[in-house]
């Protein structure tokens, strides 16, 4: 409709300004159609353009109902949005990425799709872990979903074109505690189990924890977060199995971690113990505490210190042969 008026408002000045150039007002007139023809073939190559060609794969992870489950609403289905990097940048690496919020959100954008975005560039396929979350669900359900990821990034290795034994965890705040979890709690794979996907290992290859919960049994323990994953009175030796800087042993894989000096929600006395005890157990670790920032920063895109630890990160990934 706007073309149409757009079109008769010029022949209109044309026929007033230039009257007798009928022919000049015809060619116009043509071209102006050929234009619109041309604009509108655009459109429809972009429509023909597939749906998902940017879209992340979306996965639930129990198709039939996860364990534990209470009902069948969205909250009662975890899912892994899988986003995948050009296949001319691909990587043969791949990590689950866990969103922090207390475990009782999910901070799905500074910890979720811009780290999905950051990985991708470095080649790296990446899934965003949509775990079950309080006050619905308590410890299993979060760390059965995160196993469930892992397993599923393992049994499809091959299709995604990665290596099965260069497959990550990352996760902040809460999301880093449920990291520290699996690399404390996990399994060789259940070869008894009839779904061939429960049959792969959950045991990551590296794990990639900032500002991370961690030490749920001290006193340096975020209690949002501790009393959403167990509730109020939780049995001692529950609590202690999940203040994970206990549980590290020679099998826990590598770790990168990153805090800040001045995070008053959750002190960096998480990140240090984890570190004392990965390296009293000779497991590779890398730590950066820089001295000022908040909780919270994601990738630090803000702060001139604390954007540098993605580059640092991408660094000790190559170190260890998990990207080129």
């Amino acid at each position: 409709m706007k073309t149409s008026k757009l079109r008769r408002t010029w022949h209109g000045h044309l026929g007033r300004a230039l009257p007798g150039l009928e022919v000049h007002a015809t060619v116009i007139r043509a071209t102006l159609a050929a234009l619109l023809a041309l604009n509108v073939a655009t459109v429809f190559a972009a429509d023909d353009q597939p749906a998902d060609a940017t879209q992340p794969e979306v996965i639930t992870l129990w198709p039939n109902g996860a364990p534990g489950a209470t009902g069948d609403t969205e909250a009662d289905r975890p899912t892994l949005s899988i986003y995948t990097p050009p296949a001319d940048k691909r990587q043969r690496a791949a990590v689950v990425i866990c969103p922090g919020g207390g475990y009782q959100h999910l901070a799905v954008g500074h910890e979720g799709t811009e780290i999905a975005d950051w990985l991708n560039s470095l080649g790296v396929t990446a899934g965003i872990l949509r775990y079950r979350l309080a006050p619905r669900y308590k410890h299993p359900a979060m760390l059965n979903d995160v196993q469930r990821a892992v397993r599923i990034v393992r049994a499809s290795a091959a299709e995604r074109h990665i290596d099965a034994d260069k497959i990550g965890v990352i996760g902040f705040s809460a999301g880093g505690h449920l990291v520290s979890t699996i690399a404390t709690h996990f399994d060789a794979g259940k070869s008894e189990a009839s779904d061939p996907i429960e049959q792969a290992s959950c045991r990551p290859d590296f794990a990639i924890l900032g500002y991370p919960v961690i030490a749920i049994a001290t006193e340096y323990a975020h209690g949002g977060s501790r009393k959403n994953l167990l509730g109020d009175n939780p049995p001692q030796a529950l609590l202690e199995s999940l203040s994970n800087e206990r549980m590290v042993t020679s099998d826990t894989p590598p770790c990168f971690l990153v805090h800040s000096g001045t995070d008053t929600a959750v002190p960096p006395e998480n990140s240090v113990l984890f570190y004392l005890a990965l390296r009293k157990a000779k497991v590779p670790v890398e730590m950066h505490i820089f001295e000022q920032g908040p909780h919270g920063f994601g990738l630090g895109k803000k702060d001139p210190a604390l954007k540098q630890w993605p580059g640092l990160c991408a660094e000790w990934l190559t170190e260890h042969a998990f990207v080129k």
